[in-house]
């Protein structure tokens, strides 16, 4: 039967997976039962798709990512070559906490980078940059950069994925000339109607 999808023989896909029309599943990865995702979606060499996870349309997952359940990832999402994700904030070997599980949101848009680390329970929020080697411990917000151990903002970025410099708390993209606002308290970026 043919499929609206692409499976490369070395990988497997469990009954009971929904696979969105035009995705691409590549070497030595493993999509298991339970697990939705998006139509046109990229699935690189030795990656995990656990049980439950969703991934919207047009999500790119870089080689070597575990993506564990309790992940749900929106419309345009890129994880990064060997970022990680963590399900259980206290694990031990010789205990099951699937009970446990703590759900991890990344939102549109965001982008995760290679190596690294988010601890379960948090968003990502719509188009924020998970900088390379960073390990997440809160939420972060939408278009914030974050970088470090732990992750901490260190700026802003346009959906195009350029940096914002504010002043007088408005920003356009030096790129694509997208307008954003930065509102208070809180400094949350919006786009600028």
């Amino acid at each position: 039967m043919d499929k609206a999808y692409f499976v490369h023989g070395s990988s497997y896909v469990d009954e009971g997976c929904e696979i969105g029309e035009g995705t691409k599943i590549w070497h030595f990865s493993h999509v298991m039962a339970g697990s939705r995702i998006g139509k046109e979606c990229t699935i690189g060499q030795n990656v995990l798709i656990a049980p439950e996870v969703q991934l919207g349309d047009g999500c790119k997952v870089q080689n070597n990512v575990s993506v564990y359940t309790g992940v749900i990832c929106g419309d345009g999402v890129f994880l990064g070559p060997s970022c990680v994700f963590t399900n259980v904030i206290n694990p031990r070997a010789f205990m099951e906490r699937k009970h446990e599980f703590r759900k991890t949101v990344v939102q549109e848009g965001a982008s995760i980078g290679a190596n690294a680390t988010i601890v379960c329970g948090h968003t990502i929020g719509r188009y924020a940059l998970v900088g390379a080697g960073a390990v997440v411990t809160k939420d972060v917000p939408d278009y914030a950069e974050v970088l470090g151990v732990p992750a901490e903002i260190r700026g802003y970025v346009c959906q195009c994925g350029e940096r914002l410099t504010f002043s007088g708390g408005r920003a356009a993209c030096p790129a694509c000339g997208k307008a954003y606002r930065m509102e208070e308290p809180g400094n949350r970026v919006k786009e600028a109607v």
